[in-house]
């Protein structure tokens, strides 16, 4: 009698277990087509705003191009997302791709269309927010809140490599080694410095070589005090370098000094 309860039981934990792992199979499978048809919205989003524009000047013209690049890589990336995570990575790329077509609309004077969804990363990035014009190494680099012809180039705000890189428009993409190679270039830090020097809402030259954003390494070291403060009965100085040093990012040479 006692084997027979004993069988019972464990046939009763085993048809339990394989009822909570169908269900979480289940669960997971509709995480995934929600997730799914969310990256296929934002996706066709885009491509409705890429097919149906054509840029009417250089700075509009690039932006569209910007966009199309995003498109066809949402696209990519749709075809072989697997799991909610990569169907994340694809709507974040076709978001990008609709921030360069409001860029576009904005350049060519149309409305802009609806708000995007805000990005904490690109409002942590800063913006642009007055006309510079600089020489670095010999060179000549602008950025503007505004296009024109001579800011065609237009960047949304993110991260590039570890580093945050304001919103607005630029001269040239400075940033575009680092995005293909992964990693800043010997003098980026001399240039953002040169562009970004006291503009607010960016951080200085020594907070972004380490990623920061403006105003984290001060939080940083406010931590640090805080945490560190004095230590022991004799009350030294405690903590030494909390930020670490040498070249963050390491990084090649684009173009023996130069960024392109």
């Amino acid at each position: 009698m006692g084997t027979v309860v004993l069988v019972i039981v464990i046939l009763a934990l085993v048809g339990a277990g394989l009822v909570v792992v169908r269900n979480g199979n289940a669960a997971k499978q509709r995480r995934l087509d929600d997730a799914k048809a969310e990256a296929r919205r934002w996706v066709e989003r885009l491509g409705g705003q890429v097919m149906n524009l054509t840029g009417t000047d250089q700075a509009s013209k690039q932006a569209l191009a910007d966009a199309s690049e995003r498109y066809t890589a949402a696209g990519s990336q749709m075809e072989q997302a697997t799991t909610a995570e990569q169907c994340k990575l694809v709507t974040e790329t076709a978001m990008e791709g609709l921030y360069y077509v409001r860029a576009a609309r904005e350049a060519m004077g149309l409305d802009p269309g609806p708000a995007l969804p805000e990005d904490p990363a690109r409002r942590a990035a800063g913006r642009v927010e007055q006309d510079r014009h600089v020489e670095v190494e010999g060179h000549h680099y602008e950025a503007s809140p505004n296009s024109g012809a001579n800011t065609p180039y237009y960047y949304p705000g993110g991260r590039v490599a570890g580093r945050p890189v304001p919103q607005g428009w630029y001269s040239e993409p400075w940033w575009k080694p680092a995005l293909v190679a992964g990693a800043w270039g010997v003098g980026s830090v001399l240039l953002f410095s040169a562009m970004f020097s006291g503009m607010a809402g960016i951080p200085d030259a020594a907070a972004w070589e380490a990623g920061y954003d403006a105003g984290q390494a001060d939080a940083a070291e406010a931590d640090a005090g805080a945490d560190g403060g004095d230590y022991g009965d004799g009350g030294g100085d405690y903590g030494g370098d909390f930020g670490g040093g040498g070249d963050f990012g390491g990084g090649g040479d684009f173009g023996g000094g130069d960024f392109f």
